[in-house]
């Protein structure tokens, strides 16, 4: 039967009833350790009880009265991100690329009200990705993603990650901020170096231009602290966040300095939807636990005890695995063979694990998860390594093709 939806997904053919912690489950009772986290959105597992707790009585009372009045939950939540980061001030949003198009706009807007409205192109990085709307796809610069939907958003150039010859020849009068993922997600799990940030960010004050950091996958604990930038010694100007800001529920923020968002005024930003009596319940439901004494730091414990068993299987697959990579649990496998294969014969032995750029395949699994999760997570990744090299000596086999 053809489905209705719009076909824009190459869907597996697998679908969930639903979900325990780190574990997904079939209708017919399959069940699989989820290493994706719904692409690191599910930062709490799936069913946390707090969370649902939170969703469902904010649900028998309120879900929505627009941004023409107070929403005390969302006062509250921002003074929490205010108290736990650099930032000043907050936007909620629905989305990270929502979150990313208030992080343009701000900077841009920044300049303007200073007096230089031709300062509005913003830098980014080769390898970034920011979001599908036509702004964040021109930021992020990826020709197959613009491919097809005609000229690409003007203010935006990119620079190779690392060329800081090549960024500093970028930066004109007209430059009004540099973009950057402190750890390139969709970009094959790429950490950029403390060093080159520190660069960035002494370079963004000798030129006057703002320092905009994506943590839409970085950010709330994914990396071991509330957000990435901690672990850099720098401190952006902007910061963008979403996913497993909400648990699962569709959230995003951008969280700004006063002085960086002295040009929103009334009416320069807006949405109908963000902020959310329904988002902000949840959002305050999951900072309790990441927020609690101890637990960044276990999942900092848990991130080391990931890499250093992943670091294991090098050297039991060298022809599979060319590279272990990431920090916290956002960890990445540089594969030998395509990781299209990888992902799914990763599937076959029941752990869902994600697909990226660089042929590197994303291992983000709940901040939650066990010890035990983590070693039965490398278990079944040795189990998929083995049946890919099974895979391929029966290939090599003489009279294989025949």
């Amino acid at each position: 039967m053809t489905s209705p939806l719009l076909q824009i997904f190459a869907r597996a053919d697998l679908s969930f009833e639903k979900g325990e912690g780190a574990w997904l489950v079939t209708s017919d009772g399959e069940r699989y350790l989820d290493f994706g986290a719904g692409i690191a959105v599910n930062a709490l597992g799936h069913a946390h009880p707090h969370l649902v707790e939170a969703l469902t009585t904010q649900a028998g009372k309120l879900w929505h009265t627009s941004n023409l009045f107070h929403i005390p939950e969302g006062e509250r939540l921002a003074q929490r991100l205010v108290d736990a980061s650099f930032a000043d001030v907050v936007f909620f949003s629905n989305s990270g690329a929502e979150a990313n198009e208030a992080a343009i706009k701000i900077a841009r807007r920044y300049h303007f009200s200073n007096g230089h409205p031709d300062r509005y192109r913003i830098i980014t990085f080769e390898g970034a990705f920011h979001g599908r709307t036509l702004a964040t796809l021109a930021a992020g610069g990826q020709a197959k993603y613009l491919e097809g939907f005609g000229p690409k958003v003007e203010g935006f150039d990119q620079v190779p990650l690392g060329d800081m010859a090549a960024l500093k020849a970028a930066i004109g009068p007209d430059t009004a901020a540099l973009m950057i993922e402190p750890i390139q997600g969709e970009g094959g799990v790429r950490e950029v170096p403390n060093a080159y940030l520190q660069e960035l960010r002494a370079l963004c004050d000798q030129h006057g231009i703002l320092l905009i950091f994506d943590e839409i996958q970085t950010g709330i604990g994914r990396t071991g602290k509330l957000f990435a930038y901690e672990n850099t010694g720098v401190t952006p100007d902007i910061l963008a966040a979403a996913k497993g800001i909400g648990g699962g529920f569709p959230m995003g923020a951008c969280l700004a300095t006063s002085r960086a968002a002295k040009g929103m005024t009334y009416g320069s930003h807006g949405t109908t939807f963000g902020g959310n009596p329904l988002a902000m319940a949840v959002g305050n439901a999951v900072l309790d636990v990441v927020l609690a004494p101890g637990f960044l730091e276990d999942v900092e414990r848990k991130g080391l005890l990931l890499k250093q068993r992943l670091a294991s299987l090098i050297d039991r697959h060298p022809t599979m695995i060319a590279e272990i990579r990431g920090h916290g649990l956002m960890m990445g496998i540089k594969t030998r063979v395509p990781n299209t294969d990888f992902v799914t014969a990763a599937r076959d032995q029941k752990i869902i694990v994600i697909g990226a750029g660089d042929n590197v395949v994303r291992l983000l699994p709940p901040l939650i998860v066990s010890d035990a999760e983590i070693a039965e997570a490398v278990d079944r990744l040795d189990a998929t390594c083995a049946a890919l090299e099974s895979e391929q000596a029966a290939k090599a086999a003489p009279g294989a093709a025949l």
